[in-house]
């Protein structure tokens, strides 16, 4: 799913200290803008997430204009911060998930007679390959 939330930014020193008042508890910082952004960013997809996961409502968005006035601080800016559950869990979700392969049966055989761990050795593996 995709979302946008006003969050608030303040200026307090020389971080970002960023605040989401529509999910509650929602609070982090960044060294400087683009870090507070993506930092805002990565915090509302892992707690709309976790929402979405317990089955828990999701809280509906404020109007920016109205945590605008929420603002105390002539240090604090809103923005809105977009966040995408779907594309998260594709990067955060460690679940298993069973691939059907084909590699040579010579290959195959050297490997169950080595108890090769096939599993491991393809995450690994990828992992080289993906450079992750």
């Amino acid at each position: 799913m995709k979302y946008a939330y006003p969050a608030i930014l303040t200026q307090e020193d020389g971080q970002i200290l960023v605040s989401v008042p529509d999910l509650p508890g929602l609070y982090t910082f960044g060294d400087n803008l683009p870090d507070a952004l993506y930092m805002a960013k990565d915090a509302i997809e892992m707690w709309l997430w976790d929402a979405e996961n317990n089955e828990e409502p999701i809280p509906a968005a404020s109007n920016p204009q109205d945590i605008a006035s929420q603002c105390e601080s002539p240090e604090s800016s809103v923005s809105l911060i977009a966040a995408d559950t779907d594309e998260y869990r594709r990067q955060h979700d460690t679940r298993s998930v069973k691939k059907t392969l084909s590699i040579p049966a010579w290959l195959n055989h050297q490997a169950e007679q080595a108890n090769a761990p096939f599993s491991q050795i393809l995450q690994e593996g990828l992992k080289q390959y993906l450079k992750v």
